[in-house]
Order: structure tokens, then C-alpha cells, then sequence
């Protein structure tokens, strides 16, 4: 038998047997009648079907139709409608009419929404209807009590259902949003960790690459040639390289334990700091041929946003880490230029096969480059041109700009 779903708890059930507390009701409502049957106390004399026994088997029915409450509750209307027509034609039982005020609640706490909505107004109308003939025949105040007893055992019921049945829907809808809101908050926490952990792997290689890369190259070096004056060099420059990316490392691991809220720290690397920065992969690219240039046409030279001078540094810093891994012998020239309110960063190196020791990339600078410039919605472009391997970044340096 097809059974409607019905929700209790929060829960949806689709039972294929009635409900304990259906079995429960019914059971009880049965035994009731039967014993008020026992009794021989009767609602009604004078009836159609006058024979005391008559008056159980709409009872049966009705408590059958208790069986039905959650799983079939329009059926269960149905078959507990006929039963209290039939069984105003027998001496009645008080049960009966007790047990189709529940049917008639259940119909509309568990039917469909429609059958929810409709009930209470047939209930109405019926209650309406009713005691307006009864009230129209017999002109007395026992047929208006009369009425208000067929209100009280049909319309009142389906009132209550209703009741019951909005205030269940607004604490699933409640229990839904805020389900929906943990959700989101989980979604946003999620977002902010993974756009975290994004940041630190950024500044982690930014901080980090040049200084591995310069070592590895020179400890390569050191162990291919194998004579004392390029030991020594090489010896030099990884020491010099080891400090300073052991104090970066601290620096950032420090960042991290103060858990600052600011985006970027306060001690973060700006412009002003490139001439350094340029000068210290000169010394380092030295051995393979390369020479490091700084040109900075801009005017001024005035301090722009944080994020901007941070960007354009870390650009700066990665394109020179990878003309130490990757560029043929020649210029490495960093060219820094400002029209109007854009910021233009430019590294070339030689493009074409090297000689000696060269490190390995995995392609993550280029991603991190792109990302900080996406980030401040500016251009990023990197690739050969004319036999160089370029690579530029234009960013926006109004704080409108770099905030949005």
C-alpha cells in the first residue's frame, strides 16, 4: 500500500508499516470503546440501527483509521468521515467521535499541503453549513449546541493540525538556514584557509627560491670543477646565501606565530630595497655570466601602496631567481617605470642554452608572479621576445585600485 511521507523530528518517513504511536493511539481507542460499550453507555437512543452491537463497527473502522494517520492520512479521513456517518445511526460511542477528532488533526498535520489547506476550510463550511439547518429547523439553543459540538469534533480539530503543521514547518525552515548558515561559515572558512595557505606558499618561495637556487648552482659548481679559488667562491656564496635565507625564514615563521591580522607585514620588502636586492644576485649570478642591471626611469620615486611595492618586488625577485636558473650568459637588466597611475615592471635575461650547473624549476614562480598581479587587477605577460626571456607587470598603484 502506498503510504504518504510524513516528517517527524526533522526527519522524512515513508513507513511501509503504521507508526508505533498510530498502533498505540488506535489500540487505545479501541479498548475505550469497547469498554464504554461494556458499560452500556450510549450517546444516542432512537437510532436507525438501535442494537447496542451496531455501534462497534464503526468503532472498528474508526480505530482501523487511527492506523492510518501518518502513513494515509487523507485515506484515514476518508474511512473515519464514514465511520461517524455511520455512526450516527447507532446508539454511538463516545470514542469514536474522540478518535475522529485525531484523524481529522492528523489529516492535516501529515497530509499533503494542499489537502492542508483545503480541510480546514470544508471543516468550516460543513460547521457552517450544519448549523445553520439545524438551527433553521428547529429554531432552539439545543440546535446551536448542536452546532458547536460538530465544530468542536470537526472544525477545531483541523485548526490545531494547522497550527501544529506551521509552527513544524518554521522550525524546519529555522533548522534548514541555520544548517544553510553553518554551511556558508564552513564554505567562507574554508576559502579564507586555502586563500592563506595560498599566501604563505607564496611568500615561502619568494622568500626562499633565490637564495636554494644560488646554492644549489654553486654547490654544483664547487663539486664540477673542483679547485680551491671556486671552492672558496662557491663556499662564500652559499654561506652568505644560507644566512639570509635562514633570517628570512625566521622573520616569516615569526609572522606567523603573532598570528597579525594585517594581509601583509609591516616589515615587508618595498622598492627602495631593490638596489640591495639586485646588487646581492649579482654577486651571486657572477659565476655563470650574468650581470644584473637596475634602471628606474620613474619620476619622483614617490611611495606607493604597500601591496604594490610588495608585488612588484617579489616580481622582481622570482624573474631574477629564474634568470639564475635558466638565462644564457649576458644582462639580466630590471627596468621599473610609472605613467600616470600604473606601476610597469620589466626583467630581461638572454634567452638560450647555458653552460655549467643549472637548477631545476617547477613552474610555481610564474604562477605565484601572475597571481599577486591578478590580485591587484593588473597585466602580466612572460615569455621570449626578440631572443630575451621578458617578463613585465603592470599594476595599478591607486588605492582604489588595489583594495578592490
Amino acid at each position: 500500500m502506498y503510504r504518504t511521507p510524513y516528517v517527524l523530528d526533522g526527519r522524512v518517513f515513508s513507513p511501509a508499516r503504521p507508526h508505533r504511536h498510530d498502533v498505540l493511539i488506535a489500540a487505545v481507542g479501541l479498548l475505550g470503546g469497547v469498554l464504554l460499550w461494556l458499560l452500556g453507555l450510549r450517546m444516542q437512543t432512537g437510532r436507525l440501527l438501535d442494537a447496542p452491537w451496531t455501534a462497534l463497527i464503526p468503532l472498528a473502522v474508526m480505530a482501523g483509521a487511527e492506523l492510518l494517520r501518518r502513513g494515509a492520512p487523507r485515506t484515514a479521513l476518508l474511512a473515519g468521515t464514514l465511520a461517524l456517518t455511520a455512526d450516527q445511526f447507532t446508539p454511538g460511542n463516545l470514542a469514536t467521535v474522540l478518535m475522529y477528532t485525531d484523524v481529522m488533526y492528523a489529516a492535516v498535520l501529515y497530509g499533503p499541503p494542499t489537502a492542508a489547506r483545503r480541510i480546514p476550510v470544508a471543516a468550516f463550511l460543513v460547521t457552517v453549513a450544519g448549523t445553520a439547518a439545524l438551527v433553521a429547523r428547529y429554531r432552539d439553543a439545543e440546535a446551536l449546541l448542536v452546532g458547536i459540538l460538530v465544530a468542536l469534533v470537526v472544525f477545531v480539530p483541523a485548526l490545531t493540525g494547522v497550527s501544529v503543521r506551521n509552527h513544524r514547518d518554521a522550525a524546519e525552515t529555522a533548522r534548514l538556514r541555520a544548517d544553510q548558515t553553518a554551511l556558508l561559515a564552513e564554505m567562507d572558512r574554508t576559502q579564507a584557509v586555502t586563500a592563506e595557505r595560498a599566501r604563505m606558499a607564496r611568500e615561502l618561495h619568494d622568500l626562499v627560491a633565490n637564495h636554494l637556487s644560488a646554492i644549489a648552482i654553486h654547490s654544483t659548481a664547487a663539486l664540477s670543477l673542483d679547485t680551491p679559488e671556486t671552492s672558496r667562491t662557491a663556499l662564500g656564496v652559499i654561506r652568505e646565501n644560507s644566512v639570509d635565507g635562514l633570517a628570512e625564514m625566521r622573520r616569516l615563521i615569526g609572522l606567523l606565530r603573532t598570528g597579525a591580522a594585517d594581509p601583509e607585514p609591516s616589515s615587508s620588502p618595498t622598492l627602495g630595497s631593490l638596489d640591495a636586492l639586485v646588487e646581492q644576485q649579482r654577486a651571486n649570478a657572477e659565476a655563470g655570466g650574468l650581470t644584473c642591471v637596475l634602471e628606474d626611469t620613474r619620476d619622483g620615486r614617490e611611495p606607493l601602496p604597500a601591496p604594490v611595492e610588495l608585488a612588484a618586488y617579489r616580481i622582481v625577485q622570482e624573474s631574477l631567481t629564474n634568470a639564475l636558473k635558466h638565462a644564457a650568459p649576458g644582462p639580466v637588466t630590471v627596468r621599473l617605470g610609472q605613467a600616470g597611475r600604473r606601476l610597469t615592471v620589466e626583467v630581461s635575461s638572454v634567452l638560450g642554452d647555458r653552460p655549467g650547473p643549472r637548477a631545476p624549476g617547477s613552474g610555481a614562480g610564474l604562477v605565484g608572479m601572475r597571481e599577486r598581479v591578478a590580485l591587484l587587477g593588473g597585466e602580466f605577460e612572460a615569455g621570449p621576445v626578440d631572443g630575451t626571456w621578458r617578463v613585465r607587470a603592470e599594476l595599478p598603484v591607486d588605492e582604489g585600485a588595489v583594495g578592490s
